[in-house]
């Protein structure tokens, strides 16, 4: 197996959505993927782009995806948010999700940002075990919210 950690580039896009896909079938909403595919790709590779990635290539096909975004925080600066991190599962278990971890960190040391911030939800054990791996801390006094 050949295994490549690179910077997305436009041409993913439509494989990187199949993954977006799987991930809310495992998170039990795949009706909440609304997003255009158009709407992806210009979010990412128009003229103002609002998130950057990074793919897992293994022998030359995408099966694993890190999408980030910048965040600002009044108390701590600019941040890297990681909107989703994606390894297929045919693939889960092969150190792909480490990998794609790992360029995030080298990532947002790079830039400059003062740290990275994510989500997991609370029953996702396998996510919550691959974090605490790199000794992530867990907010639970902050509720989720949103405007649709």
């Amino acid at each position: 197996m050949e295994i490549k950690i690179r910077q997305a580039v436009e041409s993913d896009c439509f494989r990187m959505m199949e993954l977006v896909h799987e991930l809310a079938v495992y998170e039990k909403a795949p009706e909440e993927v609304t997003v255009t595919i158009d709407h992806f790709r210009e979010s990412g590779f128009g003229a103002n782009p609002v998130w950057w990635a990074f793919v897992a290539e293994v022998d030359g096909r995408v099966e694993g995806l890190a999408l980030y975004y910048v965040r600002y925080s009044t108390w701590k600066g600019q941040r890297m948010y990681l909107e989703d991190i994606i390894v297929t599962e045919k693939m889960r278990g092969h150190g792909l999700g480490k990998m794609l971890f790992d360029q995030l960190i080298v990532e947002y040391k790079a830039k400059g940002f003062t740290g990275m911030v994510w989500q997991v939800l609370d029953w996702n054990e396998p996510a919550i075990n691959f974090y605490k791996k790199y000794g992530a801390s867990f907010d639970a006094g902050w509720v989720n919210c949103s405007i649709q």
